[in-house]
């Protein structure tokens, strides 16, 4: 603990209580309401709320509840009324999902935009209120974890000036560090670590591609960061990418520290947080409506049945996002504890549609086998991507260390274990699996048209 950081934790705290300590209490409520539970009262308060306001305030469902004669009264509308919407469609019907409430008000609003990294660049416009869920939000998950706040934390990403860049005074005043990953080489990775002592950086924020970059050259290099006494990090905080087993086991025995797990967006905010340690993600039924429907229709998917990961947001009045089809997927598992309080949590996320990979007999294969297959070549491969291009074909597209051999035949044969005996696999080289915008580095794509 240093000075710098309860400073601002005092700041923070005393601005609060004089502006009543609203912000405080809502980060307190929504962190026990993670570990705790929801009520089912407060579910259907909140989802009532939510739907009737957007019946009578935004055109687009003012419009189809007007058209609509088989719809209920207004009064009585579920959410099973509500059209799932995709980004597209959001996008298509932009105008009319704003809420007629703050047309006025758009130059005024908060933007949380999407970098378009894995597909069409999206802005939802957000009111104050859901700002301050959104700030809250992203401070209870990280308390949650053992967070303080006013840590000094990096956030890597491929930071581009003038579209995601941080203003000095908001650097200072929440302690935040911008770490540049758009290059992942040996040079920068080890200017990195360099910078995490010099600067004394407390907690990391990075994309799981990102921690799998520095773990695999701590382990390469033999750094043991453990026996320096200058060494900072308190906490490994992971967004994005799903994180294997054996990276985030690599990663703890390196860090000392447990990476947490998340899943969120920029749209709504972060959604589930591992607690504990734990491998599964705890919703934050507080905030969102989770829904799992089936890949191929909007039906609900089974208990524990693959599915697409639908998300209801309940706070943001400026855009309400009723029904929004992510575009990722995921498995779920539901109860109700001895209180009657609701429970949810991931027990396996699988990313982006745009990024599921199906084996040769047609079944979905986890982010996890092909972040996993490379461990089969460490100090060969130092990244790899594989892309469905058919049914049975797959192109592999190898990163190698420096004269690195590829024995290409056994690379095949490692994919082949979980793609099926009867893939077809080509191999391209390249020098460098480059990093989206928003900081991920694709290891899967989806080009078959029988599945996009």
């Amino acid at each position: 603990m240093n000075i710098g950081e309860v400073t601002r934790r005092l700041a923070f705290n005393t601005l609060d209580k004089l502006q009543g300590g609203k912000l405080n209490l809502l980060k307190e409520v929504n962190k026990s309401e993670i570990v705790a539970g929801v009520t089912p009262e407060y579910v259907a308060r909140r989802k009532k709320a939510l739907l009737q306001y957007a019946a009578a305030n935004c055109p687009f469902y003012q419009t189809r509840f007007a058209n609509d004669a088989n719809l209920k009264d207004i009064d009585t509308v579920s959410l099973s009324d509500f059209p799932v919407l995709n980004k597209l469609q959001f996008i298509e019907h932009y105008d009319d999902v704003l809420s007629d409430a703050y047309r006025d008000m758009k130059d005024s609003l908060a933007h949380l935009s999407t970098s378009g990294s894995t597909g069409t660049p999206f802005t939802v416009l957000a009111d104050p209120e859901k700002m301050n869920h959104v700030n809250m939000n992203f401070m209870a998950v990280l308390e949650l974890n053992g967070f303080r706040l006013g840590m000094k934390r990096g956030e890597f990403r491929a930071w581009i000036e003038g579209k995601n860049t941080i203003s000095k005074w908001r650097s200072f005043k929440n302690n935040l560090k911008m770490i540049e990953i758009s290059n992942m080489g040996d040079e920068q990775v080890q200017a990195i670590f360099d910078r995490i002592r010099k600067e004394q950086i407390q907690v990391l924020v990075m994309y799981s591609s990102a921690l799998t970059a520095l773990s695999d050259y701590a382990e390469r290099k033999e750094l043991q960061v453990l026996e320096w006494k200058d060494w900072p990090v308190e906490m490994l905080f992971t967004m994005g990418e799903a994180l294997p087993a054996s990276t985030r086991e690599k990663a703890e025995q390196i860090f000392g520290v447990r990476p947490v797990l998340t899943y969120g967006n920029n749209e709504n905010g972060f959604i589930a947080v591992s607690l504990n340690g734990a491998d599964t993600y705890t919703i934050d039924l507080y905030s969102y409506e989770i829904e799992i429907l089936k890949m191929d229709s909007d039906e609900p998917a089974d208990e524990g049945e693959l599915g697409r990961i639908v998300v209801t947001d309940y706070y943001n009045r400026a855009f309400p996002m009723i029904r929004y089809d992510t575009g990722d997927t995921g498995k779920i598992h539901r109860w109700t504890d001895e209180d009657g309080r609701i429970h949810a949590e991931f027990t396996e996320i699988y990313g982006r549609r745009g990024s599921l990979i199906y084996n040769t007999s047609g079944h979905p294969l986890s982010m996890h086998v092909f972040m996993n297959n490379l461990l089969n070549f460490q100090g060969i491969l130092r990244q790899a991507k594989c892309t469905q291009t058919g049914l049975k074909t797959y192109r592999l597209t190898l990163n190698p260390y420096p004269d690195a051999a590829v024995d290409e035949a056994a690379v095949i044969a490692s994919y082949k274990k979980y793609l099926g005996e009867d893939a077809e696999c080509a191999i391209e080289y390249i020098d460098v699996l480059p990093v989206q915008q928003s900081g991920k580095t694709m290891v899967c794509e989806q080009l078959c048209e029988d599945y996009i």
